[in-house]
């Protein structure tokens, strides 16, 4: 049977949001019989041509107010501004009815703002964009926001994380439709991964929480950044900020909604994710330099907070003349 597609756009939308999906499922085309296909509509939340936030122009299908059947799968794509962007209540309202006709629905990157302000998300298990995570969180108290996820499925709810993780959503919806072959096809003509290793928190510029500098929370924190290759055990932790160590535990964890060795790993995984980035240090030189008992220790921490090692850390985001030479 063939599938129906609507893609939800408005002015300001990220047009990789919009072209990513779009050319899986027409890719996908290509594999299918006709009876099979995917129909994409391109609903717009605002009349005539519409502006993507690089400056491509864009013309909608039809505007919201004039689509009135379901579809199988209705996707709102999202744009820099987004979470701060108010598109009116009769779009919400719409979207919120409309919804209910479809089969699936759900959002790329923060396309998740468009669900959520139509009470959408409620007591539901979504991803979105890393930095837009927080923010989605505090919107929607009673959703369940996982911030290193590329897709999740909640139901007939689906929702992907930043940009071009609405291609690796895209292709697990063909793959559930169609068999994971078709998707591998797909996946060959558009040069990427059907299954693309690691989460969002290997883009995340961070992992760790700072506190006010000036607290004795943050002068703790601050000890630990220039002492990572040190043991750094609680109660030295605890020295540093001149408090006991019951009280500086619970102080911590008040300020940073993590523990004090929660902190001492995040914070040498970002250390050595700096060190992979730019310099051509061997692997066992990473882990000294960042504080971690061997390479075999930070392989294991990298494989369990990013989803990669760290050689495929260095391979995805490391300086051109390193990985070129290796």
């Amino acid at each position: 049977m063939t599938r129906t597609v609507a893609i939800v756009v408005f002015s300001g939308a990220q047009s990789l949001d919009i072209t990513g999906p779009m050319d899986v499922f027409a890719e996908a085309n290509r594999f299918l019989l006709p009876d099979q296909h995917y129909l994409l509509d391109v609903v717009g939340v605002e009349l005539g041509v519409l502006q993507c936030s690089n400056g491509l122009l864009i013309q909608a299908n039809r505007h919201f107010s004039e689509t009135h059947q379901g579809y199988d799968l209705l996707l709102c794509v999202g744009g820099p501004s987004l979470a701060q962007q108010n598109l009116g209540n009769d779009f919400y309202e719409w979207l919120a009815a409309h919804t209910q006709l479809c089969n699936r629905f759900g959002s790329i990157c923060n396309g998740a703002f468009m669900l959520a302000r139509a009470r959408l998300l409620e007591n539901r298990i979504v991803t979105t964009h890393w930095n837009d995570a927080d923010a989605l969180s505090a919107l929607c108290p009673n959703t369940q926001v996982e911030p290193d996820k590329l897709y999740i499925q909640d139901s007939n709810l689906y929702t992907s994380a930043g940009v071009t993780a609405g291609i690796d959503l895209s292709l697990y919806l063909v793959s559930k439709d169609h068999g994971p072959e078709v998707a591998l096809n797909v996946a060959k003509r558009l040069v990427v991964f059907t299954q693309r290793s690691g989460g969002q928190s290997q883009f995340s510029p961070f992992l760790t929480l700072h506190a006010e500098a000036a607290s004795p929370v943050g002068q703790a924190q601050q000890y630990v950044l220039a002492n990572l290759r040190a043991p750094l055990t609680i109660d030295e932790l605890a020295k540093a900020a001149n408090m006991s160590v019951r009280h500086f535990t619970r102080t911590f964890v008040r300020e940073t909604k993590v523990t004090p060795s929660e902190f001492v790993e995040r914070a040498r995984v970002d250390a050595a994710r700096a060190v992979l980035e730019t310099s051509q240090l061997p692997l066992k030189t990473v882990a000294y330099e960042c504080g971690f008992h061997s390479a075999h220790h930070m392989r294991i921490v990298f494989v369990r907070r990013l989803g990669v090692s760290p050689k495929q850390f260095r391979l995805n985001f490391g300086a051109p003349d390193y990985v070129s030479k290796n």
